[in-house]
């Protein structure tokens, strides 16, 4: 894997609570904590992405929506 060194500046709080992590054990390093971090933010922006297109599909379809009614009873029927 090929690695590139950047610079972050953190607010003090921030800071302070990436050096608490990584003292607690929760991570071996400051490292660390930034790659967890950034895996993280990409896995909700795929989530999200993956959410909006399906809501452009949804919104796409040409077949008539539920009413209220349909919505209620099928998740009624779901519940039991």
């Amino acid at each position: 894997m090929q690695v590139e060194r950047i610079s972050v500046d953190l607010p003090a709080e921030m800071a302070r609570k990436l050096h608490e992590q990584v003292r607690a054990g929760g991570h071996a390093s400051s490292d660390a904590v930034i790659r967890q971090a950034i895996a993280d933010w990409q896995a909700r922006e795929d989530r999200l992405a993956d959410m909006r297109a399906r809501i452009a599909e949804a919104d796409a379809d040409p077949r008539p929506s539920l009413t209220d009614d349909e919505v209620a009873l099928h998740f009624a029927r779901r519940a039991r």
